[in-house]
């Protein structure tokens, strides 16, 4: 989910988006975006957090742009 759009993002995300991230790459997302994402998925994925959040099913990453960052939202979605 897009938490956070400063600037002008290339790819036209904005504040509200939202994606499922399963087992292929979700279309429509920045590919630079989703490069940062994956680390912190592939924690998620397979039920790790960081010691250091309250929510141990969410993380927060921001895209490579420092000059028009957009901030995703990670959130496990436990079945």
């Amino acid at each position: 989910e897009v938490i956070s759009q400063e600037g002008h993002c290339a790819n036209g995300h904005k504040v509200g988006e939202t994606w499922v991230v399963e087992h292929i790459t979700p279309g429509g997302i920045c590919i630079a975006a989703f490069n940062a994402m994956c680390p912190r998925l592939n924690i998620l994925e397979f039920g790790g957090a960081y010691p250091w959040r309250e929510d141990k099913d969410e993380m927060v990453c921001t895209c490579p742009d420092g000059k028009n960052p957009v901030t995703f939202r990670l959130t496990r979605v436990r079945e």
